[in-house]
């Protein structure tokens, strides 16, 4: 008796489709282009920062300074107000960070949870100060005359200590845990601040790094709080608002040497275009030192406390 064994054919190898071809080159060029696009500006504003004064005025400087200089660096620098600024715009910046996510974390904890009575009611009033508020008077008003917060450094931490915006985030990722966790660990004894420090606070940490990131870059950026309540109180001067004050400044001066021949003399180092680009490179870098160091909790935050229908 005779068996045939049937011949295998071989496999069939996949056919690659044109579009599985373009589609993986077209979107590399895209975003390589969208990175020359977005990069662009920066690299210029540095170019520009370390640029002459004079030549600047020019024009036409792309990605690298046409004459090489440090005198609008020197000149924002030899400032030793500066200095104190910078101190009091990092230290309100950590200080505002750490409050904000203390007191908007715990209260974002308990109206999480399901059996509070109230919960409801007390996010429905905050979330409607998102949307009605009083303005920019009766805010001046009320921390400069009725918590006479003005001409003081605290003027810059009590108003910002909570965000209801990141309390919602902040209270939405929490939603998004096992119930079960909480209620282990209250059959074995833990009350709210245990279960909240030990159990929860650890688990929050991609969106209470995103919360940081977004309070440390409003704090570090404020300026007009400055200019409101502490104008005149050059020791409680931030950082932005000093840079203002001292853009202002070289642009006074650059008019003036338009009729003016020893103007001309003092500002030919440096000019408002280098100036703007010097004070926008030194406001920047302490950000970008930071970010790094959060970025890969931004995106999981962003993602998983993001506000879900």
């Amino acid at each position: 008796m005779t068996v045939t064994t049937a011949q295998t054919k071989p496999a069939m190898r996949p056919v690659k489709r044109r579009h599985d071809v373009v589609f993986p080159v077209v979107n590399t060029v895209v975003l390589i282009l969208l990175m020359f696009i977005t990069l662009y500006p920066v690299i210029n504003t540095v170019a520009y920062s370390f640029n002459d004064g004079t030549d600047a005025v020019r024009g036409g400087i792309g990605l690298w300074p046409r004459v090489f200089s440090m005198k609008s660096y020197e000149a924002i620098m030899s400032d030793n107000s500066v200095y104190q600024a910078g101190w009091i715009s990092a230290s309100k910046t950590v200080i505002i960070t750490l409050l904000n996510l203390f007191w908007t974390g715990m209260l974002s904890f308990t109206l999480s949870r399901r059996e509070f009575v109230l919960r409801k009611f007390i996010t429905t009033v905050m979330v409607l100060t998102m949307y009605v508020n009083a303005g920019l008077i009766p805010n001046y008003l009320l921390i400069s005359k009725t918590l006479n917060l003005a001409k003081s450094y605290w003027v810059y931490i009590v108003p910002t200590m909570f965000s209801c915006f990141n309390m919602i985030v902040i209270r939405t990722y929490i939603g998004g845990l096992p119930d079960a966790l909480v209620e282990s660990a209250r059959i074995d004894g833990a009350g709210d601040i245990r279960v909240y420090w030990q159990i929860i606070f650890p688990l929050c940490t991609p969106v209470l790094a995103t919360v940081a990131l977004f309070v440390a870059v409003g704090s570090w950026n404020s300026w007009f709080d400055t200019h409101l309540y502490c104008g005149g109180q050059k020791y409680l001067h931030s950082l932005q608002y000093l840079l203002k004050m001292k853009l202002a400044t070289t642009q006074a001066s650059a008019n003036a040497a338009k009729t003016s021949a020893d103007a001309l003399k003092s500002t030919t180092a440096t000019t408002p275009i280098t100036i703007r680009a010097a004070i926008t490179v030194i406001s920047t870098v302490p950000i970008l030192l930071v970010y790094p160091f959060l970025q890969k909790y931004f995106v999981t935050g962003m993602a998983l406390g993001s506000v879900k229908g």
